[in-house]
């Protein structure tokens, strides 16, 4: 303990303040700034800096209670079992409040067999989440992948209006999410921090859409 140096605790709020720079959520954020106070406290403390020390504390209590109200509003936040699911499984680097607020911009519906929810060659009207059912994706009139529970489609369109290159037709009754196509875009230019989390949801949910293409051409018989 002799070699002890107070300065290690200003080092690792240091390290502390730059690991809270890669955060993606406002409440992280909150709480890695009040934990880098509170390890930079003891040596404002043991030297004596009154000052210093006040304003670690100020710091630190301020942060704690915004993380701290802001994980209870998270916690007081309910989802349905549908809509906990496209949060895991979509829009899981967004907050309970994010996510609550961007599933209320759309809607749950009961489809049937046979609808169309997307035309090759036009744009998607919405962006779908199928909760339940199977859908098929057709090309130039021929069969080129299927949709199954927990899939996204029109995600790889919607937000920048292309042209889509297949048409989606539900081979089954479904549960549906939607939100059009407009709505969402609309939505997403005010609340640019929930664009992001949604980007990411979108990009996961095209490497599955790959992975599964992929799956199904190495499945195919070779040509003869």
């Amino acid at each position: 303990m002799a070699n002890f140096s107070p300065a290690l605790f200003g080092y690792g709020a240091l390290l502390l303040l730059l690991a809270t720079c890669l955060a993606t959520r406002t409440e992280q954020v909150r709480l890695g700034i009040a934990c880098a106070a509170l390890l930079a406290l003891p040596a404002a403390v043991i030297h004596s800096q009154v000052g210093y020390a006040l304003l670690l504390l100020a710091i630190l209590v301020v942060n704690g209670v915004l993380a701290a109200r802001s994980w209870l509003h998270d916690a007081a936040i309910r989802f349905s079992p549908e809509e906990q699911a496209l949060r895991a499984l979509h829009l899981a680097d967004l907050g309970a409040v994010s996510v609550r607020r961007l599933i209320d911009q759309g809607h749950w519906i009961t489809a049937k067999r046979g609808e169309v929810l997307i035309r090759e060659n036009h744009a998607a009207p919405s962006l779908f989440y199928l909760a339940e059912g199977r859908a098929l994706i057709q090309r130039d009139g021929a069969e080129v992948g299927t949709l199954t529970d927990g899939a996204l489609i029109g995600e790889a369109t919607v937000l920048d209006g292309a042209h889509a290159t297949g048409t989606v037709t539900l081979t089954t009754n479904a549960r549906l999410w939607f939100v059009p196509a407009a709505a969402l875009r609309a939505y997403l230019a005010a609340n640019p921090d929930i664009a992001a989390g949604l980007h990411q949801g979108f990009a996961r949910a095209l490497r599955g859409k790959l992975a599964s293409a992929n799956t199904r051409i190495a499945d195919m018989p070779p040509l003869s």
